[in-house]
């Protein structure tokens, strides 16, 4: 069996932990939206309304201070004090939820991770804005087929993300703003600018699909190559579930269709300018994930429907599995 099937422990404790994550980042999400500080400030003999955008401080004033202010002000604390509550609470849960994954052994992302996923989410550009595409994505897959895919490889030290908003973003840098928010340290490779690495030594690559490049804003980075295979994650229906960390913290990941994901996989491993260390894993990775696909993944048919999907350089490799 290539799938070795969670027991219902297991099953049970990532049903509890996709619960309180949902819960406990609807309270991080909204305490994201409400500004920084409100705060009353006496200038000049006068009462002003002042929004405060850091801790330094900085800010702008609201106007004089006015009964409709003075509501403005008990709304805003009333709220974040809300939020705060249920941002706390969950995560207690959540935070216990985690360490009984871990003495589960549940399938666990890298660390480093772990951030950069959890900022995403928060900022509302995970699955919109972002999917992972790299072998970080094999563990979101083990949990939508309910148990360990044991032939397919699923350690990395790098962290493959792609660009994949079908909208504009607001921001100019929303990518940028995401790493920095998250570990300060994030440089650009100036021999790679797709990639952003930190103090660690840890590093991000950004992708992209020709037909997404120009979504992302020309002053935003890292600064992704189109590449057409790209394209292919772009098709079906995408895999959205909740795992954990080695530390036992949560993360969401939002991963491109298993079976399109596998067939790149296959057609990576075969490519002479991949990596010739990288190009074994590919192949084993590709096809342990359609052969869990088929065993235990009926929500993504691999049917004739799905073949006549295929993209003329994916089709024979579908056809050799599946006579395989």
């Amino acid at each position: 069996m290539v799938v070795e099937a969670f027991t219902e422990e297991q099953a049970r404790s990532l049903i509890n932990l996709e619960q309180r994550y949902q819960v406990w980042m609807a309270a991080e999400r909204e305490l994201a939206k409400l500004p920084y500080d409100l705060r009353r400030k006496e200038v000049g003999g006068r009462a002003y309304l002042y929004e405060i955008n850091d801790r330094s401080g900085n800010g702008r004033s609201l106007g004089p201070w006015s009964p409709d202010l003075e509501a403005k002000l008990a709304d805003y604390r009333a709220a974040k004090l809300s939020a705060k509550d249920r941002r706390d609470q969950s995560r207690a849960r959540l935070d216990e939820t985690g360490r009984l994954g871990r003495a589960l052994r549940l399938p666990m992302l890298a660390n480093a991770a772990g951030p950069i996923l959890r900022e995403a989410d928060r900022r509302e550009l995970l699955g919109s804005h972002v999917l992972v595409v790299g072998t970080n994505a094999m563990i979101a897959y083990m949990v939508e087929a309910g148990g360990f895919i044991r032939e397919a490889p699923d350690e990395t030290d790098d962290f493959d993300l792609a660009w994949a908003a079908a909208e504009p973003h607001d921001s100019e840098h929303a990518l940028w703003d995401l790493l920095k928010a998250v570990d300060e340290t994030f440089t650009i490779n100036l021999e790679r600018s797709f990639q952003a690495r930190n103090a660690k030594a840890y590093e991000v690559e950004i992708l992209v699909a020709p037909s997404r490049a120009g979504t992302m804003h020309k002053r935003d980075q890292p600064r992704p190559v189109p590449l057409p295979e790209q394209e292919w994650l772009l098709l079906g229906d995408r895999v959205d579930r909740v795992v954990i960390c080695r530390d036992g913290s949560p993360a969401r990941i939002v991963a491109p269709d298993p079976r399109y994901f596998a067939l790149q996989k296959l057609w990576l491993g075969k490519q002479k300018k991949r990596n010739a260390l990288k190009r074994p894993k590919d192949l084993k990775q590709g096809a342990s994930l359609l052969d869990a696909i088929k065993q235990t993944m009926p929500q993504f048919p691999l049917d004739k429907a799905f073949q006549r999907s295929l993209p003329r350089e994916l089709l024979p490799l579908y056809i050799d599995w599946a006579r395989g």
